[in-house]
């Protein structure tokens, strides 16, 4: 009786295609169930179960990789899953302990039954340490790396309610603080005609009036970004002009500060700008303007770009550097003494709405946060 090699070639030639389908299934977008992971699971018990039943059956050493898929679907799937891939195996195991082809007496080239047995065992223990090693310790690194994931989606979460308990607040304090605006930029003009011998205080009142104006334009600017939000409506600029516009309305609030600029990027790009993004870079020059006074430095460096499939916001400061990195965009954190630990966390909130990023590290003489943006969300 000879061992039947074309059915077995069969059974493997299966066994292959079908796993040249789930490799393919597997980069397809929609989810994979669990109902689907035990169909997987069944075909390869089946065919495994076939080839056993041509090569001896339970009496073949290689049945006890019968607890493969058992200990796989351990790993990974519900209880009640497990269980049914176990009763599968176990009923294959008594199918093929009960029906099955023998195998044919061995007794050539030193071979004998006992010995082709011992050698079998020898491979099955090769083999099953080889599947479980491997399978198992990439399934373990997958739910790592889920649980990472579901931390990091659990910290943007928290992050982003405290961000918008705060949006509320703002809002309602922005309603209050239109009145008294209203009242001042009525009174400052008429403080300036009565005082228009006094060119000191003249100056003053002019530097004053433009902060009130200033003022009312961020209401302004706070509603039309909430409506921008909800319509989600990206606006057309082109990226020298963008730069141009948050450097105008930066210089406002900072005219100490001198802002090197370095824009290298075709005069042509268009930018389909997205609510937040402006916000987002005033406060990172905000917050490097900061850092570079406390050193006694008033210059900080902005480097705005396209490096490949990115789009990049460089500010780099003369300050001391970040402390700690780790925790440097978490909500509430700032190496500042009147500072409210906001600015940061809200770029990186904004980055991340545009699948961007934000990178911080500390080079030569202060410290530099990237903005990196991809250019498919233009």
């Amino acid at each position: 009786m000879a061992i039947p090699l074309l059915a077995l070639l069969i059974g493997v030639g299966a066994l292959a295609i079908f796993a040249v389908f789930a490799a393919w299934r597997l980069q397809r977008t929609w989810p994979l169930s669990e109902l689907e992971c035990v169909g997987h699971i069944l075909v390869d018990t089946l065919v495994l179960s076939y080839l056993l039943y041509l090569t001896g059956g339970a009496s073949n050493p290689f049945i006890t990789l019968m607890l493969v898929p058992i200990g796989l679907s351990a790993a990974a799937l519900s209880t009640g899953a497990v269980l049914g891939v176990a009763v599968i195996c176990g009923l294959a195991y008594l199918v093929l302990l009960l029906w099955s082809m023998p195998l044919p007496p061995i007794h050539t080239y030193g071979f004998t039954d006992f010995r082709l047995l011992v050698a079998g065992m020898v491979m099955n223990f090769i083999i099953m340490a080889l599947l479980l090693g491997v399978f198992i310790s990439r399934l373990a690194q997958a739910l790592r790396d889920q649980q990472g994931e579901v931390q990091r989606i659990r910290e943007r979460a928290l992050r982003d309610e405290g961000i918008l308990a705060i949006a509320t607040q703002a809002a309602s304090a922005a309603h209050e603080m239109n009145t008294p605006l209203s009242t001042m930029r009525t009174l400052l003009p008429e403080l300036r005609r009565e005082h228009t011998d006094d060119a000191q205080l003249n100056e003053d009142l002019e530097l004053l009036q433009s902060q009130v104006e200033r003022c009312r334009d961020s209401l302004r600017e706070m509603v039309s970004f909430g409506k921008a939000q909800l319509s989600q409506s990206p606006e057309k600029v082109s990226m020298q002009r963008f730069v141009q516009d948050c450097l105008q309305r930066f210089r406002l609030l900072r005219p100490e500060t001198d802002v090197q600029l370095t824009l290298k990027a075709p005069p042509e790009f268009i930018l389909h700008m997205q609510p937040g993004l402006c916000h987002a870079l005033i406060n990172l020059l905000n917050n490097a303007a900061d850092a570079s006074a406390s050193t006694g430095h008033d210059e900080v460096f902005l480097d705005a770009r396209i490096n490949g499939p990115w789009f990049e916001l460089a500010v780099r400061d003369h300050g001391p550097g970040f402390a700690d990195l780790d925790t440097l965009t978490g909500l509430g954190y700032t190496q500042k003494q009147t500072g409210l630990g906001l600015g940061l966390a809200l770029a990186e909130a904004t980055a991340e709405r545009m699948d961007g990023e934000l990178v911080a590290h500390n080079v030569d003489g202060g410290g530099e946060i990237r903005l990196r943006l991809p250019i498919s969300v233009y």
